[in-house]
C-alpha cells in the first residue's frame, strides 16, 4: 500500500500524472493503483485544471473558450494560436443571422457537379460555361442492357440469348411499331380456300401479342364468310349486320369502346376482338355499309385486319383495297391458288397509282396443309413471287390449323408462331414506309 501511496502522490502533483499512470504497471515496480485511487488521482489533477480555467458550468461557451485558450497559452501550448482563432469563429458564427435557402432562378443553366465528367467532357477537364440539357443528360445513361434468354438451356442459365431468340425480339420489336394513326391490312386472294381466314387471325395474333391489344380482325366478305367458324364464340353471336343496325347509336360521339365489343369477339390468346360476317346470303354488304364500320374501328382500334372474300367485283372488296396501308397474299404451293394471285396482282396494277404502293410492297404468306405441297409449282413460281413482293413467308404446316375448327394462338406450334410473328414485322416494315411516303 505504501507503493501505492507514493505512485498516487507522485502522479498527481506532476502534469503527465496520467500518462506515467499508463506506463505503469509492468516489470518490477509497484503494483497498479485500484480503481478508486485512479479516480482520487484523477480528480485532483482537473481539480487543478477548474482552478485555471474557472467554474463555467452555467456561464457562455464564448467566455469558456476564451479562457480555455488563455490556459493553454499559460502552459506553453503550442495550440494557442488556433484555440483563439478557433473561439473567434465561433462568436462570429453565432452573431449571424440564419438565411433561408433560396431555390434556384427559372431557366437558370443546369450547373456541372464539379468532379462529375458529363457528355462531351475528358474526365479531370472541366468545360467552363457549357450547360447541359434533359436530352444531353439522358443519352449519357448507360445502354439498356440486354435481358437474359427465356428460352431452352440459355434461359434455365440466365445466359445471353443466342441468334434464334434474338431475331425473334426484334421481330416482336417491329411488330410493335407505333404508328401515328390506325392503319389497314387486307387479306387478299380470289382463290377460295387459298388460307385467308387463317392468315387473317394469324396475323391478328401476332399484332396483337407484341403490341398488347388494340388489333381487330375483320371479316369483310360480302356474304358469308368462314371467320365466325375460325374464332372462339367468347361472348357474343353477333355478325357485321348486326352493328350496321346499331350504327346510329355506336357512332354517337359519347359512344366507348365497351359500346362497340358488345358486337365482337374477343380471343384471349390472340389478345385481339373479332368482327364475323353474316351467317347468312340475305344481308350482302357495299361500299357505304364498309365506311361505315371502317371508320367505327378506326375510331377504337390501331390496327385493322381486313378479310376478304372471293369476288374482286364486289364493292366492299374494292374499297378494302383503296384503303388498306399494306396487303398480304395468301397463297398455297398449288396452281390454281398460285394463279388467282397472279391475276389480282395484274388487276391492281392496271387501277393506277393508289394501288401502286399494293403490287410494289405486298408480302406473300405461303400456308398448306398435309400433303398440300406441289414441288414443280413451288419450283417455277417461287421465284416470280419473291421478284414481286416484298417479302415471301413461309407458314410450316400446323395441325391445329389443318382441324379447321376455332383457331387459339396458344394452341400453335413454336414454329408457326414465329412465322406468324416474322410475318407481322414485314408488313409492320411495308406499313412504316408506306407512312413515310404519304401521311
Amino acid at each position: 500500500m505504501r507503493g501505492r501511496a507514493a505512485w498516487c502522490g507522485a502522479t498527481a502533483g506532476s502534469p503527465g500524472g496520467r500518462q506515467g499512470f499508463i506506463r505503469s504497471g509492468g516489470g518490477g515496480g509497484p503494483p497498479p493503483p485500484t480503481i478508486r485511487e485512479f479516480e482520487v488521482v484523477a480528480d485532483s489533477q482537473w481539480a487543478d485544471r477548474d482552478a485555471e480555467y474557472g467554474d463555467f458550468s452555467g456561464g457562455d461557451r464564448g467566455e469558456w473558450e476564451a479562457a480555455h485558450a488563455r490556459a493553454a497559452a499559460a502552459d506553453g501550448d503550442g495550440l494557442a494560436d488556433r484555440e483563439q482563432e478557433w473561439a473567434a469563429h465561433n462568436r462570429a458564427v453565432q452573431m449571424q443571422p440564419y438565411r433561408t435557402p433560396q431555390p434556384p432562378a427559372p431557366n437558370a443553366p443546369f450547373a456541372p457537379r464539379p468532379g462529375v465528367p458529363l457528355p462531351g467532357q475528358v474526365p479531370g477537364e472541366p468545360v467552363p460555361g457549357q450547360s447541359y440539357n434533359a436530352d444531353e443528360l439522358i443519352s449519357a445513361l448507360p445502354a439498356h442492357r440486354e435481358a437474359p434468354a427465356e428460352k431452352g438451356v440459355r434461359g434455365k442459365l440466365r445466359m445471353r440469348p443466342g441468334a434464334a431468340e434474338r431475331t425473334e425480339r426484334q421481330a416482336r420489336d417491329i411488330a410493335a411499331t407505333s404508328f401515328r394513326r390506325p392503319v389497314t391490312v387486307v387479306v387478299a386472294n380470289p382463290k377460295g380456300g387459298s388460307g385467308k381466314t387463317p392468315v387473317t387471325l394469324l396475323l391478328a395474333g401476332a399484332f396483337g401479342q407484341a403490341r398488347g391489344g388494340g388489333v381487330v380482325a375483320w371479316d369483310n366478305n360480302e356474304l358469308r364468310g368462314n371467320m365466325h367458324l375460325r374464332t372462339h364464340d367468347t361472348n357474343t353471336r353477333a355478325t357485321v349486320p348486326d352493328m350496321l343496325r346499331a350504327m346510329p347509336m355506336l357512332r354517337k360521339p359519347d359512344a366507348r369502346l365497351g359500346d362497340v365489343a358488345a358486337y365482337l369477339r374477343h380471343q384471349i390468346a390472340g389478345q385481339y376482338d373479332a368482327l364475323t360476317s353474316s351467317r347468312t346470303t340475305y344481308a350482302q354488304i357495299d361500299a357505304e355499309d364498309f365506311h361505315q364500320i371502317h371508320d367505327l374501328l378506326s375510331r377504337f382500334y390501331r390496327m385493322l385486319v381486313i378479310d376478304t372474300g372471293n369476288n374482286e367485283g364486289s364493292s366492299n372488296w374494292r374499297e378494302a383495297m383503296r384503303t388498306a396501308d399494306a396487303l398480304v397474299i395468301p397463297i398455297k404451293w398449288k396452281s390454281l391458288s398460285c394463279a388467282a394471285a397472279v391475276q389480282m396482282l395484274e388487276e391492281l396494277e392496271r387501277q393506277g397509282d393508289w394501288a401502286d404502293h399494293l403490287t410494289r410492297r405486298a408480302v406473300v404468306a405461303v400456308s398448306h396443309g398435309p400433303g398440300e405441297v406441289n414441288r414443280d409449282v413451288e419450283k417455277r413460281l417461287r421465284p416470280y413471287f419473291e421478284s414481286r413482293a416484298a417479302a415471301v413467308i413461309d407458314i410450316p404446316t400446323d395441325q391445329h390449323i389443318a382441324e379447321e375448327g376455332p383457331l387459339d394462338h396458344a394452341a400453335l406450334q413454336p414454329a408457326t408462331r414465329r412465322a406468324a410473328l416474322e410475318l407481322a414485322s414485314r408488313v409492320a416494315d411495308q406499313i412504316r414506309a408506306r407512312l413515310n411516303e404519304r401521311p
